[in-house]
C-alpha cells in the first residue's frame, strides 16, 4: 500500500533512512540526466546553428511560396479560366438540349465568336480545376460526336470526387468501349462506375448496363447479381421498373 510522508517528518528507523537516501539519490540522477540532456542540446544547437537557421529558412520559404502562389497565381488563373470557359459551357448545354447538336458540340470543343473552347481551356489553363472539368466536357462532346477514341482519352484525364460526375465519366468511357466493340473493357468501366458512388441515379444505371453487357458476354450469373441488386437496393430507380424481365432472362441463361 502506498504511503505519503508528511512535511517535516523525520525517519526513525534504519529502513526509512535508507529509503530516503535512495529516493534522494534517484531524484538527483534524474536531474543530472536532464541537465546533461539540456547541455547536449545546447551544444548541438550551438554547433549546428547555421544549418538549423538554413532549414528553418527553407521551410518558411516553401510555406510562404505556396501561400503566395495560391494567392497570386493559382486563384487568378482559375478565375480567368472560369471566365473564358463560360461560352464553351453554354455551347455544350445548348447541344444537350438543342437540335443542331453536332455543330454545337464542335463549338463547345473548339470555341466560337472569338471565345475559347474546351480544348483551349485544357491547354491554356492546365492544372486548374476548370481545365480538369473541361476534360469531362470535351470527352463527353467527343462521345456525342462518335469520336470514341478521343472521348476515352479526355474522359480518362478527368479526375473528380463528385457524387455524379465521377461515375458519369467512368460510365461514358464504358459507352465508348461499347461503340468500339470492346465489351470486356466496357463491362469493367460500367462496374467501376456502379461502385464509385452509392446513389439512386448512377448506381442503378450502371448496374443495369453492366448486367446487359455481362449477358451479351455469356456471364449470366454476374448479370443476375447486378439485376438483383437493382431490385433490392434501388427499387425506386427508373431501371427497377423493367429489371424483373432481365432477372428472368438471366436466371434462364444461368441454369442452362
Amino acid at each position: 500500500m502506498a504511503t505519503y510522508n508528511k512535511r517535516g517528518y523525520k525517519p526513525k528507523t534504519k529502513a526509512e533512512k535508507e529509503q530516503n537516501i535512495e529516493e534522494g539519490s534517484t531524484t538527483a540522477e534524474v536531474f543530472n540526466t536532464l541537465d546533461e540532456t539540456a547541455s547536449k542540446t545546447e551544444d548541438f544547437v550551438a554547433k549546428n546553428q547555421k544549418y538549423i537557421f538554413v532549414i528553418i529558412g527553407i521551410v518558411a520559404a516553401v510555406v510562404l511560396g505556396y501561400l503566395g502562389y495560391n494567392e497570386f497565381v493559382a486563384q487568378p488563373k482559375q478565375t480567368a479560366a472560369m471566365n473564358d470557359m463560360f461560352q464553351a459551357q453554354k455551347y455544350f448545354n445548348e447541344a444537350v438540349t438543342g437540335t443542331e447538336k453536332d455543330s454545337l458540340y464542335n463549338l463547345a470543343l473548339n470555341g466560337g465568336e472569338g471565345k475559347f473552347g474546351m480544348l483551349d481551356i485544357i491547354e491554356e489553363y492546365s492544372g486548374t480545376p476548370s481545365a480538369n472539368l473541361a476534360n469531362y466536357y470535351a470527352g463527353t462532346a467527343y462521345l456525342r460526336l462518335k469520336d470514341y477514341k478521343n472521348a476515352i482519352e479526355y474522359l480518362g484525364n478527368f479526375k473528380s470526387d463528385d457524387e455524379i460526375l465521377a461515375p458519369l465519366a467512368k460510365g461514358n468511357i464504358g459507352d465508348a468501349f461499347v461503340q468500339l466493340n470492346q465489351p470486356e473493357d466496357a463491362l469493367e468501366y460500367y462496374e467501376d462506375a456502379a461502385e464509385m458512388r452509392d446513389n439512386e441515379y448512377t448506381s442503378p444505371m450502371y448496374l443495369y448496363k453492366a448486367g446487359a453487357i455481362a449477358m451479351d458476354l455469356g456471364k449470366a450469373d454476374k448479370a443476375l447479381t447486378y439485376f438483383k441488386r437493382i431490385k433490392e437496393e434501388y427499387p425506386n430507380a427508373v431501371e427497377a421498373s423493367t429489371v424483373d424481365v432481365f432477372i428472368g432472362k438471366a436466371q434462364v441463361l444461368a441454369n442452362k
